[in-house]
C-alpha cells in the first residue's frame, strides 16, 4: 500500500459518508469526528495535536513487531500501509477546517486534499454573530426534532442545490450540539496569516456553484507554499458527492504528482 488517506467529514456528517470513496494503492481512515468530543470540550487546535497523536501513534503501530498485530484486530490488516507508506489528510468543510489545524500543528502529513474550508472571519463583529447563529443551531440539535433539524440544514443554500443530504443518527445529537460551540466558525481564531506555515502540497477543491467558498479559495491558496486550486464543473458546496468520479479522479492524480 501507498499509504493512508485520512478522510475528516463535515458539520452534520459522519464517517460513513466517505463510505463510496476509495483510491487503488492507498487504505481510507473514515475518522468520526464525534467521538473527539464525546467525553468533554475540545478547541480546533486541540483537535489538530490530537489528531496528529492518532496519525503518529499510528504509523508506530505499524512498525511494531507482527506478533503485536493480534488476530481479529483488524478483518483488513493486509490493507494496512507499511512503515515507510505516507500519511493524506482529506478534509470537507468543518472537517476541512479541522484539518487546518492538524497541518498547521506540524503533523506527519505528506499531502491535503481540503474541500471548500473557511480559513476564518477576521473580524470580532463576525465572529460574534458567527457564534450566535452558531448556538441557535446547537440548541436545535440538542433539544428541537431530529428530522426538523436535519431538514432545516439540507435547507440552507449553500447546501440545497446538492444530491446528497445529511442522515445523521440522533444518537450523536449531543456531539452535534457541542461541535456548534467548541468547533463553530465563530470560535476559529482567523488562520489567513499563517496557511504559508502549512509544509505539504494542498489540493484546494470548491465547486463551480459554491460562488462563497470559491472566492474564499481563491484568495487562500496564493498564500499556500505549495497549494492548487480546482474548481470543479457543475458541483455545489458537496464536492464529493456531488461529482464523486471527477473527485476521485483528480485526487488521484495530485496524489501521483506530488506523494509518489
Amino acid at each position: 500500500m501507498k499509504g493512508t488517506l485520512w478522510c475528516l467529514h463535515g458539520a452534520v456528517g459522519q464517517a460513513a459518508d466517505w463510505q463510496g470513496f476509495a483510491m487503488p494503492g492507498w487504505a481510507v481512515k473514515r475518522v468520526d469526528l464525534w467521538r473527539f468530543l464525546a467525553c468533554c470540550p475540545m478547541t480546533m487546535p486541540e483537535f489538530g495535536r490530537a489528531l496528529n497523536a492518532e496519525v503518529s501513534a499510528d504509523g508506530r503501530w505499524q512498525m511494531g513487531d507482527g506478533r503485536s498485530k493480534k488476530e481479529g484486530l483488524s478483518s483488513a490488516i493486509h490493507d494496512l500501509p507499511s512503515a515507510s507508506a505516507r500519511n493524506v489528510l482529506i478534509g470537507y468543510s468543518m472537517g476541512a477546517r479541522l484539518g487546518l489545524h492538524a497541518l498547521l500543528d506540524g503533523g506527519p502529513w505528506d499531502a491535503a486534499v481540503l474541500i471548500a474550508p473557511n480559513p476564518g472571519l477576521e473580524s470580532e463583529e463576525d465572529r460574534a454573530a458567527r457564534r450566535g447563529g452558531d448556538a441557535e443551531w446547537g440548541s436545535r440539535a440538542l433539544s428541537g426534532e431530529w428530522s426538523d433539524f436535519l431538514d432545516a440544514w439540507n435547507a440552507q443554500p449553500v447546501l440545497a442545490a446538492s444530491r446528497e443530504k445529511a442522515v445523521l443518527s440522533v444518537h450523536f445529537r449531543r456531539e452535534v450540539a457541542r461541535s456548534f460551540v467548541d468547533w463553530s466558525l465563530g470560535a476559529q481564531e482567523p488562520l489567513w496569516g499563517r496557511l504559508g506555515e502549512i509544509a505539504c502540497p494542498v489540493l484546494w477543491c470548491t465547486g463551480e456553484r459554491d460562488g462563497k467558498f470559491t472566492a474564499l479559495a481563491e484568495r487562500a491558496v496564493p498564500s499556500l507554499r505549495n497549494g492548487e486550486l480546482w474548481v470543479v464543473p457543475g458541483s455545489g458546496h458537496r464536492v464529493p458527492w456531488d461529482a464523486p468520479e471527477a473527485f476521485q479522479q483528480r485526487v488521484g492524480e495530485f496524489l501521483e504528482r506530488v506523494v509518489s
